[in-house]
């Protein structure tokens, strides 16, 4: 990788990071944004700055520095959990996003009631114990075989298909259940997604003003556009037989960087009620 574009991973790193800060301060701080919409948009937020925070520091000290890529067995046994968890978590949290969505364009009026604060705070929560539930599996499967050859994996962080290529026995079985696990969140929570937005959709049709209509199709286009570009790739790289190294690498520069960036493009700096209080921001700044 060229100086270039080592320099264009940290700018979109730091991009990423700040942005979501800045999400975060701006939702927090504007009393028009407390709603579940925004709550959960919240907690997007806070995954996506860890989840490229987690693998990309460690990605540029491997490409920049000749040993900058060694990582101790526990630091790359801690990476691969938190990664694990950050992108279950999201996982599921699309999941409750899209039901909130269909809530709020099919039952305007009852919406607010039907997910109360508590509500809110509860299925944010499941989706972290489930998330962490789902990564701590991931992580005992991966790091339970032995391990007596090479330490090296030609891959930018620690995941469970390049791992388990370096145990010295048979991972059949191991790979089988992570296969079976990865399919059964993943496919689960898509086909759910997939019936809240056929649903909403129907509910869509039935607005009578053609500018509800757009501004609702508006709203489902940009998470569906987000969803689309978080599972493909975890897809492709969990749920194909045999691995190519060099293809894995660039879809997971693409999951770690790309993905996290366009969700705070689409997900809030695209969303009119989020650039109504960043300007608000700024001019409160300005006169300060």
């Amino acid at each position: 990788m060229k100086d270039e574009e080592q320099r264009a991973l940290l700018a979109l790193y730091v991009l990423t990071v700040l942005g979501n800060l800045l999400i975060l301060l701006v939702i927090r701080l504007d009393s028009h944004l407390h709603t579940p919409m925004y709550y959960f948009l919240t907690n997007l937020s806070f995954i996506d700055m860890w989840f490229s925070t987690v693998t990309v520091p460690k990605m540029l000290m491997t490409l920049v520095a000749p040993g900058g890529g060694a990582i101790s067995f526990h630091s790359c046994m801690a990476q691969l959990y938190c990664f694990h968890l950050l992108g279950s978590t999201e996982c599921f949290l699309y999941t409750v996003m899209s039901y909130d969505r269909y809530l709020a364009i099919t039952y305007p009026l009852r919406c607010a009631s039907m997910m109360s604060g508590r509500t809110c705070a509860l299925l944010a929560t499941s989706t972290w114990l489930s998330g962490s539930l789902h990564s701590a599996v991931q992580t005992i499967l991966t790091f339970h075989s032995p391990f007596c050859g090479p330490s090296q994996i030609q891959h930018y962080l620690c995941d469970a298909p390049p791992i388990l290529k370096l145990a010295c026995a048979d991972t059949s079985t191991i790979e089988m259940v992570i296969f079976v696990s990865v399919g059964m969140v993943a496919s689960g929570c898509f086909l759910l997604i997939a019936l809240s937005y056929m649903s909403s959709v129907c509910s869509i049709l039935r607005i009578r003003t053609s500018e509800g209509r757009h501004r609702a199709f508006q709203t489902c286009a940009s998470h569906c556009t987000v969803v689309l570009c978080f599972f493909s790739p975890g897809l492709f790289i969990y749920l194909r037989p045999g691995s190519r190294e060099a293809v894995d690498g660039a879809v997971a520069v693409f999951y770690t960087v790309l993905t996290p960036l366009l969700n705070l493009v689409v997900n809030t700096l695209r969303n009119k009620e989020v650039k109504k209080a960043l300007l608000k921001l700024k001019d409160k700044v300005a006169h300060f």
